[in-house]
């Protein structure tokens, strides 16, 4: 079995979260349980989450019609001043 290096920081966290897990599943959790534990959780999508943020915002029209009038006075500048 591989060895890793954590901080001690990092110990004392997996520890803490192990200890829960252990307390939420009624049996013995090591490291590695804790550790698959936290990437299959992450792995874990919320679709409602997704199509929340997904979801046009009010004004965003307005804000986009802006930055393009922003960039070509940009490139209109630099026409100007370097006669491209």
């Amino acid at each position: 079995m591989p060895t890793i290096y954590v901080t001690d920081e990092v110990k004392r966290m997996l520890l803490e979260y192990a200890s829960k897990l252990q307390i939420m599943l009624g049996r013995r959790v090591n490291f590695n349980d804790a550790i698959r534990h936290l990437l299959l959780q992450q792995r874990k999508r919320d679709h409602k989450l997704l199509l929340e943020a997904c979801k046009p915002i009010p004004g965003v029209e307005e804000a986009l019609k802006e930055l393009y009038e922003e960039r070509r006075k940009d490139y209109e500048r630099v026409k100007r001043r370097f006669g491209l």
